[in-house]
């Protein structure tokens, strides 16, 4: 096992760890979130973006990383999008929570994970279909938002940043 694999293992268990703690594995949570009534998953997933905003710049700028953009497609981000929710809102479950739920012994997760296994395979079995049509969509090219407004990705960050704590403080009003 390389060094890459055990530290990606140990980022796993950490992350399931976090996932297990913030109750982000529960049904009322899941189907909370759903319903815009319990917003504990959005401000999980948002803090760990933010955090991750922060950390991958960082990196980028020390040198360490070098930042590689996918391609921003239209079509794989609506119809890929579609997938996803329709997915969570069918199992109630995104892939790091069912792997998780797994995790903890709850057994009907491994419907979810069988169902992402056999879409990722039906997936590669269309992949030649979709290339010459869902994914010939508008494709915007391989760029960020920073590149794409031609502005400092800190300031980006400055902005997501005042935008998710204002959100948070709104969520914690409304007692969401």
């Amino acid at each position: 096992m390389s060094i890459d694999q055990i530290l990606g293992l140990i980022t796993g268990i950490f992350f399931g760890f976090l996932l297990q703690k913030g109750r982000v594995l529960r049904f009322d949570k899941q189907i909370g979130a759903m319903l815009l009534k319990d917003m504990t998953i959005f401000k999980f997933m948002l803090s760990a973006i933010l955090v991750g905003m922060v950390g991958i710049q960082l990196l980028a700028g020390a040198g360490i990383i070098a930042l590689s953009h996918k391609a921003m497609n239209i079509g794989a981000v609506l119809v890929g999008g579609a997938l996803f929710g329709c997915g969570w809102a069918v199992m109630g479950f995104c892939p790091g929570t069912s792997i998780g739920a797994l995790g903890e012994g709850r057994w009907h997760a491994i419907f979810a994970i069988a169902g992402m296994v056999v879409g990722a395979a039906i997936y590669a079995e269309l992949y030649p279909f979709f290339k010459s049509t869902i994914l010939a969509w508008k494709d915007f090219g391989k760029i960020g938002l920073a590149e794409a407004l031609d502005i400092s990705p800190w300031f980006i960050i400055s902005v997501f940043w005042a935008g998710i704590i204002w959100m948070f403080v709104w969520f914690e009003r409304k007692k969401l």
